[in-house]
């Protein structure tokens, strides 16, 4: 019933009916199945390793950098009541979702639950002030898009932290390189047009 579940992202109400067992006895069953795997993960499930190390040279540009900062809107379905206040900014019925990922991508804190209609900020705002809030450490911070202001801790604008790039053979050998894809794009654009 569990790999079911899992493998057909199945509700509880569905499965109701093809196991002919209550959805308490179906939750039940499912929560107990999913306590005993994340308490025998660690012996038995092994982590990707990932293809960069965080150390590796293109982060000497992000010294003080713990990761990445962003919201997103997943998709929900609610009581037609409140589903003003859910309403984002395209119209979708959603609810905004704060995530923020280390240099290793692996998550550190997510925050759901905000309105589709709350903005960024916002919902950052109430991140950095909850009872279980999300750290930044004194001098560090998290790199985010336009959608966040500048603050201790949220840094939107790299451009001020990273140094002059030297000009060196590998990087006189990728500018050109980035040139002539960018040229062929345009020509390849161009003949379509």
């Amino acid at each position: 019933m569990f790999l079911h579940i899992l493998a057909h992202n199945l509700k509880y109400r569905v499965v109701h009916f093809s196991y002919c067992r209550s959805k308490e006895t179906i939750s039940r069953q499912f929560n107990n199945v999913l306590r005993v795997v994340m308490k025998v993960s660690k012996d038995y499930l092994k982590l990707h390793a990932y293809l960069e190390d965080p150390n590796e040279r293109k982060w000497r540009w992000f010294e003080r950098c713990i990761g990445a900062l962003d919201g997103t809107h997943i998709p929900v379905t609610i009581s037609p009541q409140d589903r003003p206040r859910y309403r984002n900014r395209k119209g979708d019925v959603s609810t905004n979702v704060l995530a923020t990922y280390g240099q290793n991508l692996r998550f550190i804190y997510v925050l759901l639950g905000w309105e589709g209609s709350v903005g960024d900020s916002r919902v950052l705002r109430d991140a950095l002030h909850r009872q279980n809030k999300l750290e930044i450490p004194t001098g560090k911070y998290f790199i985010v898009d336009a959608g966040y202001t500048n603050g201790p801790g949220v840094q939107n604008n790299v451009i001020d932290e990273v140094p002059t790039i030297q000009v060196t053979e590998e990087w006189t050998r990728f500018r050109d390189t980035l040139a002539m894809n960018m040229f062929a794009n345009y020509q390849v654009r161009r003949n379509i047009i």
